[in-house]
């Protein structure tokens, strides 16, 4: 049975014991109990696999061991050298047959080797992930130190690994062309991070499909750092020809951020949950609840004209009782009503009322990103929320009712001619 040279443990000095590559024979002859713990340990099956590979190189290079014949002219097996490959995230250490050209004295590289040795990127994603879960980069090293045969990594080497992947996730995803991306429904609103804000827009495809079309960093949801995120999405192909119903907050910067890019494009709807508890803000305790589900049943109204008809009385109300209450049910008071007045709120309310989609999806970067403690730089927060949008991406659902995103389409079309002459 082959075996691997013994190697450092984070220590030059301290010496394991070697790592055993079994044959295709010893597997199979097994115990099934042993071959199961065996088949669990993906280190010494996957050094069995590289293992073959090489022989398998070194067969074509020079031809069977200790024989004359086949292989390339002129070549010879000539011992082996220690060399290193990366396997379920970690750098192990292998023997690697050496090939020698007695006809012009150089030595023949096993271009095998080279691949299972150069492959650094697979380590990168797997050790950000690793990172991204939250194992912190104090423990990593006694993780790795408890597989036999790995290289014992500091946490200074898993962070620059990190940073490493990180940052190619971070270029992967502010590059993404959105010209295949078919988008009929957009969210923003922004997500804290330390004393920063990262403004995020979420795409819906005519598919339900959620995509999270790119962010931004800003100390506040400002108008001018909001037209910026939204014209690098276009520049990047997003189609709004369209049409495109944006939902938002009711923040001003980003209000003004859609009426200055998408121009007639964009149709707002308002968040009806937010515009709730700004109006029952402004009143005294004991009163806010009743008001909540005074308005809570308004919105829920399946009707334009019910709706607005029971939000006028409410409004009629509060013009004798608070009026900055009042003024805050005015603020945007048709924006809230698009998906009424199209039509669809009945089909589409529940998923598109509210910006709980993308709040949805705040929830899931908080989980991840609240591992780190202390947030250094502009760069690492970026990386780490680009790293883990990539990540929970393909885990979003579609919206509720996204077969009836067609009709939202079609009202959409109707809607910019309107726009247009307004």
């Amino acid at each position: 049975m082959k075996s691997l040279l013994r190697v450092s443990n984070g220590n030059k000095k301290k010496r394991s014991q070697a790592v055993k590559i079994p044959s295709r024979s010893e597997v199979r002859d097994m115990e099934i109990s042993s071959k199961v713990e065996f088949i669990s340990s993906l280190i010494p099956l996957g050094l069995m696999a590289i293992s073959e590979e090489l022989e398998r190189e070194l067969f074509y290079l020079t031809g069977e061991k200790y024989s004359r014949k086949g292989g390339v002219p002129g070549n010879v097996r000539y011992g082996s050298n220690p060399g290193t490959v990366f396997l379920g995230g970690r750098k192990v250490p292998i023997e690697v047959p050496r090939v020698r050209n007695q006809l012009s004295n150089e030595e023949v590289g096993l271009k095998n080797y080279q691949s299972f040795h150069n492959h650094s990127r697979k380590i990168n994603d797997l050790l950000f992930r690793r990172v991204l879960y939250g194992l912190s980069c104090k423990n990593y090293e006694s993780a790795a130190e408890s597989i036999p045969g790995t290289f014992g990594l500091s946490s200074s080497s898993v962070s620059r690994q990190f940073i490493k992947a990180s940052a190619s996730k971070l270029k992967e995803f502010q590059g993404r062309d959105l010209s295949g991306e078919d988008i009929v429904a957009m969210f923003v609103d922004g997500k804290g991070f330390a004393e920063d804000e990262m403004i995020l827009a979420v795409g819906v495809k005519m598919g339900g499909e959620k995509v999270v079309l790119g962010f931004i960093q800003s100390s506040t949801e400002n108008e001018k750092a909001i037209s910026s995120l939204f014209k690098d999405l276009v520049s990047r192909g997003l189609n709004i020809n369209k049409g495109i119903l944006i939902v938002i907050d009711g923040a001003k910067g980003i209000h003004a951020a859609v009426r200055k890019v998408f121009v007639n494009k964009g149709v707002i709807q308002r968040c009806q949950w937010h515009k709730r508890e700004n109006v029952v803000s402004y009143l005294p305790k004991t009163s806010q609840d009743l008001m909540r589900k005074r308005l809570q049943r308004a919105y829920s109204r399946p009707t334009y004209q019910e709706a607005r008809k029971e939000l006028i009385k409410i409004g009629e109300e509060l013009s004798n009782s608070n009026q900055s209450a009042l003024r805050s049910l005015e603020e945007g008071f048709e924006e809230t009503l698009t998906l009424h007045r199209l039509g669809l709120f009945g089909i589409l309310g529940e998923s598109l009322k509210t910006t709980n989609c993308i709040e949805s999806i705040n929830s899931m970067i908080e989980n991840q990103c609240s591992k780190v403690d202390y947030w250094k730089n502009s760069s690492q927060k970026q990386r780490w929320l680009a790293s883990t949008i990539i990540d929970i991406e393909p885990r979003l659902r579609r919206i509720k009712g996204f077969r009836e995103l067609q009709k939202l389409r079609e009202a959409l079309k109707k809607e910019i001619p309107l726009k247009k002459k307004t």
